[in-house]
């Protein structure tokens, strides 16, 4: 008779999970929330076993998520220690229909491999749908605020003149962070003012190109000559300190401060840059398909759901740029 045991289960999950070679994000994520799950049904509703888990349970947990709030319930208790969450603000505000809709997906990919691996009978999760949130539209750089941005970097610093690069090249290539920050110098091709991302550095885990524009190679041109003053580096964008490539919180982090020092909104992350490449693009006509191509989407359906938030203006300035009678 096959093993139910939740936590041994979970650990086989695990093991199935990087032989596929998914990636660290995604399997953290994985883990984090069947813990979280596995906890939950060992302290609330004394279930250690996967057969014991019935819809009914899965809907319960839910629910418990919706009322019980954030930072309320913890993998183990060091963990809660370590983190003090009563200390933080947002301690017991309403956990994200987007992170509820997370740990949904992810507790239904485990149930469906177990499914597949004949250790369950009954996939519990085959009638749990996801929750059903108004999605926010993509928060929108202005031109005044990029200015104001770019204006705050002191390039006689080597951190500084390196992160501004960086918010120059994601701006205009589309590039996610973790992509950018593991750009090696043999990726680019300054002469034909492209960067070929390797299949083993991007979400989709297929070879990419993103292109940039002249303004943007004579900033990569300058990058260059003062980089390999510092530090000799294969990494476009190096730690001075070990010549190792940018970790994506060490960029967050920065990104965060000079935000903060040109007065803008604290909501403005760097995807932002992305989310501002992709919306450009359609605004100066870009074509659809090309712009999924560039940003590495599985579908033009994906491209389309991610970043079509034209406002008021949008609409009225790709009017008049396409009425049929002001270009009669």
């Amino acid at each position: 008779m096959k093993n139910l045991d939740f936590e041994w289960l979970t650990d086989e999950f695990m093991l199935y999970c990087r032989s596929t070679q998914l990636r660290e994000k995604t399997m953290s994520s994985y883990e984090q929330t069947l813990h979280l799950f596995g906890r939950w049904l060992s302290d609330e509703l004394k279930i250690y076993t996967v057969d014991k888990i019935t819809e009914n349970v899965i809907r319960k947990y839910i629910d418990d998520l919706m009322v019980r709030g954030k930072y309320t319930f913890y993998v183990n208790d060091l963990s809660k220690s370590k983190n003090c969450p009563d200390r933080r603000r947002d301690y017991r505000k309403p956990v994200s229909v987007t992170t509820i809709n997370n740990y949904i997906r992810n507790i239904r990919v485990f149930f469906n491999w177990m499914e597949r691996e004949y250790i369950i009978r009954k996939n519990p999760m085959k009638r749990i749908r996801q929750l059903k949130y108004n999605r926010q539209a993509k928060v929108f750089l202005s031109d005044e605020d990029l200015k104001k941005l770019l204006s705050k970097f002191d390039k006689s610093y080597f951190t500084e003149h390196r992160d501004y690069v960086m918010v120059m090249l994601m701006l205009d290539s589309g590039m996610r962070l973790g992509e950018c920050s593991t750009v090696l110098v043999t990726d680019l091709e300054l002469g034909r003012k492209r960067i070929n991302l390797r299949a083993e550095e991007t979400k989709g885990r297929k070879d990419r190109t993103v292109y940039f524009s002249p303004k943007t190679e004579i900033v990569l041109r300058r990058w260059l000559q003062f980089k390999d003053r510092y530090v000799e580096s294969d990494y476009l964008f190096p730690v001075k300190e070990h010549g190792g490539s940018i970790g994506v919180g060490n960029f967050e982090s920065n990104f965060k401060k000079y935000i903060l020092r040109a007065g803008l909104n604290e909501a403005y992350t760097p995807h932002c840059l992305r989310n501002n490449f992709a919306k450009r693009c359609l605004m100066n006509g870009m074509d659809i398909f090309t712009l999924s191509k560039i940003l590495g989407h599985s579908s033009v359906e994906v491209t389309e759901q991610a970043y079509l938030d034209l406002t008021d203006d949008d609409i009225s300035k790709q009017y008049h740029r396409a009425s049929p009678m002001n270009n009669f």
